[in-house]
């Protein structure tokens, strides 16, 4: 009960200098897009992200997304009997990405550019997509296959007062026996205090 009352008091006495920078503070929501080369597959995902000024034009950000299961057939073929068996796997993506973004300039449209290092965790899963489904996969992360991520990209961000869109573009390369270029992008709004 001290350290919830502790948590809380300091979280009181920080809001008023959250308040006092302004506009430093972001969180967004986000649909993606994510080209997985090794596969010739295309997923699609929502995530959320957060971020806050670090210095200037320089912002530390996080975020996390979850792709929907993408069923694909997968071919294989048996050198004994020359059989070929096609199966249907249901294979799901969840990305998590943390690291610095700059914003070059103060314009109407405002670019910016990121690197961020993360997981990338693949699961075959034929349960449904839905909020349990997402739970389940971010509770068993640590009993997981979990690959290394290294994120670089940029984007565009528009804003009108506090409520903005954005757009991000970027290599995701995960590292499992060498690393493997992937594509990924992101559209959705932002919201600035």
């Amino acid at each position: 009960m001290k350290r919830m009352l502790l948590v809380l008091g300091i979280g009181v006495l920080l809001v008023p200098c959250v308040r006092a920078q302004g506009d430093h503070v972001e969180v967004g929501v986000f649909a993606d897009y994510f080209r997985l080369d090794q596969t010739n597959t295309n997923f699609a995902g929502v995530g959320a992200r957060g971020s806050f000024q670090l210095y200037k034009e320089i912002k530390l950000e996080g975020e996390m997304s979850y792709d929907f299961n993408q069923a694909f057939n997968e071919g294989f073929t048996d050198p004994t009997t020359t059989t070929i068996t096609v199966a249907r796997t249901n294979l799901r993506t969840l990305h998590g990405e943390f690291g610095p973004r700059v914003n070059i300039g103060h314009h109407a449209i405002q670019p910016f550019v990121f690197v961020k290092g993360g997981f990338m965790n693949f699961r075959i899963d034929p349960a449904p997509a839905t909020v349990g489904t997402f739970i389940s996969s971010v509770s068993n992360l640590r009993a997981s296959d979990v690959s290394p991520v290294l994120y670089p990209g940029g984007g565009l961000q528009a804003h009108l007062g506090p409520i903005g869109l954005r757009l991000d573009v970027g290599d995701e390369m995960y590292f499992n026996n060498g690393a493997h270029h992937n594509l990924r992008v992101a559209f959705g709004p932002v919201f600035r205090f």
